[in-house]
């Protein structure tokens, strides 16, 4: 390292916060932040380990700042995004990709285009701010599974939320000076009430190589908080290469006989009730977003990355959602974004079942009711993407295991999402293999508020995971079906679907049902319950349902409610199985030849039954 560039380095820091980075006795460590010191030209450097006191300081400046203000409930801060800076972007998130790489219809830049680009916008963007130099270890410390992480950004608010969300990892660099760790450079850029600006600026670039992801002129934390979704493409890049699987995933125990504990793993889409699913009252929750998967000995162990839960507020409320409710009203270390700041700090979000106030303020500036943005559009009290960001241990449900080095068994494995004509509510699947294309590669769900563009799109997202796939799409699929060929017994696969509806548009399940088709899930993986095979898989007998919604939920399961759940919907499952294959055989490279021959036979099975039964089929003719 020149010496004039480590001076400045020194300058910038000051005598107590290089020490910290002295400390951690990683060269190539300090290289990377002189770099970027010298290049993004911050006024000062603030170096965070893993005390109380680094912490205190970030969320103090947070609020010296005014990016975040404090409310009536000790601890408890809220945030507003800019108006246009309110989900991920796709459009302006980017893979960086050397010449002669090709990873299919991913959004990409070639590298050396993209990095003069990115250095271009960040060349000074730091001056007159502070910079905080964090560490992080993604997943349990001191564990096999875990990756060490370093964020530099100019955002208290950001960096605030990862101390929330991630495990410290100060002490982690220490113990490993690791040569190999995950990087996020973040700038918010010039702040105009304080919320950047410089929109039309906005860059999330991803450099796969060097595990860095770069982030410019955005606040939103799927933009900024570098370690959830942006890192989790470079986990899916290194586990492919690692022979392990990086996944939108939460993690859950589920209590059965005798008061067993059985953990699964599940994907959802955004706004398809997956935290509401980790969330189920009387279970625990290990993680509601992030997983990493290993085979361990022939078992299926996972852990979450994450420590902390960066949720979607709409529609939590007392009776739906006590334990996240719970946590909300009482003191502790919060963050709320944009949602209806009213009179004496009291806040109000979309579905939250209270009276909405007339005026406050939220993502808009001063609102009112009936205010209308520029284009005329009516701005409502708060935003459908409106968040809270809450670390984990304050949950009544939280898993002892969550820190576990280990991870936890999977032995169960759920995807949902999205889908009011094709799917039943629950059903397992016949195999792994057979889960895996039909359940998780097959997946569709409709759009929501998460992402910028229209809502309500029935789009295809296998595993719940296709935005963040960084592999070509058929590697993806295949490194999920070798991972199961290694392990000694596979965890049973299961489909769910909360949002299926009758021909005149009513939902067919309740908000609660959920808790039953888990329940169910979790018999079904110890053999304590059996189900009528369909040509689509295992689904519930009535009475097992009609026993379980008793007992969980003390409602009456009547035999005309599970008909209409469970009918077969022939031909809307033989038009989804042409539209998989269709975008398989077209759009994704290398897909492996057993997904074709498992979504054939799906078909030929159903066309089968078609012709012995109809084209909607009750349980009892199955």
């Amino acid at each position: 390292m020149e010496k004039e560039s480590l001076n400045l380095l020194k300058t910038k820091c000051g005598e107590t916060n290089y020490k910290k980075l002295e400390n951690l006795n990683n060269p190539e460590l300090i290289n990377f932040i002189t770099k970027y010191v010298k290049h993004c030209n911050p006024d000062s450097v603030f170096v965070c380990t893993d005390t109380k006191e680094d912490a205190d300081h970030i969320r103090n400046t947070a609020i010296k700042n005014k990016e975040e203000i404090p409310l009536a409930i000790s601890g408890h801060t809220i945030h507003f995004d800019g108006y246009y800076d309110q989900g991920r972007d796709k459009e302006v998130t980017k893979y960086l990709l050397p010449p002669g790489i090709d990873l299919g219809p991913l959004n990409a830049i070639e590298k050396k285009e993209g990095l003069n680009e990115i250095h271009d916008i960040l060349k000074n963007i730091m001056e007159g701010r502070e910079l905080f130099v964090c560490f992080f270890c993604l997943g349990p410390t001191n564990s096999k599974f875990s990756i060490a992480a370093c964020q530099l950004t100019d955002s208290a608010y950001v960096a605030h939320s990862e101390i929330i969300l991630y495990r410290r990892g100060y002490e982690e660099f220490k113990r490993k000076t690791p040569k190999e760790y995950f990087r996020v450079v973040h700038s918010a850029g010039v702040l105009e009430n304080n919320v950047s600006k410089n929109i039309d600026k906005k860059r999330i670039y991803i450099d796969l190589e060097d595990y860095i992801v770069y982030s410019t002129n955005t606040q939103y934390a799927g933009n900024t908080v570098g370690f959830k979704k942006l890192s989790l493409r470079m986990a899916i890049y290194k586990a492919s290469k690692e022979n392990w699987l990086a996944e939108h995933m939460l993690i859950m125990g589920i209590y059965g006989a005798n008061n067993r504990k059985t953990y699964f793993a599940g994907a959802f889409p955004s706004m398809c009730g997956k935290t509401s699913t980790a969330m189920l009252g009387g279970e625990t929750i290990v993680g509601d977003d992030l997983a990493y998967i290993k085979n361990m000995n022939g078992m299926m162990r996972a852990v979450n990355i994450e420590c902390g839960i960066f949720g979607i507020i709409q529609d939590v409320n007392p009776a739906g959602d006590p334990l996240i409710w719970d946590v909300l009203n009482k003191p502790g270390d919060i963050i709320f974004s944009n949602v209806l700041m009213a009179e004496k700090g009291k806040l109000f979000w979309l579905g939250d079942g209270r009276e909405i106030p007339k005026k406050g303020i939220n993502y808009s500036g001063e609102w009112f009711d009936g205010k209308k943005d520029s284009k005329g559009n009516t701005i409502p009290h708060a935003h459908k993407n409106a968040r809270y960001t809450i670390g984990l241990s304050g949950l009544k449900n939280c898993d002892p295991e969550l820190d576990n080095p280990r991870g936890v068994e999977v032995q169960g494995i759920i995807y949902g999402g999205r889908d009011s004509d094709t799917t039943c509510p629950v059903q397992q699947s016949f195999d792994w293999n057979h889960g895996v294309i039909i359940a998780g590669a097959a997946l569709e769900s409709e759009t929501t508020a998460a992402t910028l563009g229209k809502e309500g799109i029935k789009t295809f997202n296998p595993m719940s995971n296709i935005d963040f796939v960084s592999i070509p799409l058929g590697k993806y699929i295949e490194n999920h079906i070798q991972f199961g060929k290694g392990l000694n017994k596979t965890p049973v696969i299961f489909s769910v679907n909360y949002f299926l509806r009758n021909k005149e548009g009513k939902f067919l399940n309740t908000k609660e049902d959920k808790h039953v088709w888990l329940k169910w899930a979790e018999l079904r993986l110890h053999g304590d319950v059996k189900a009528i095979k369909t040509p689509t898989g295992y689904i519930p007998k009535y009475e097992d349902l009609k026993k379980l919604f008793k007992d969980v939920l003390n409602k009456n399961y009547t035999e005309k409610d599970y008909i209409e759940q469970f009918t077969l919907r022939v031909q809307e499952n033989i038009k989804k199985i042409d539209r998989i294959t269709e975008i398989y055989k077209t759009k994704v490279l290398d897909t492996p030849d057993i997904l074709f021959k498992v979504l054939a036979d799906q078909k030929q099975r159903l066309e089968e039954a078609a012709k012995k039964s109809g084209d909607y089929i009750p349980p009892a003719n199955l």
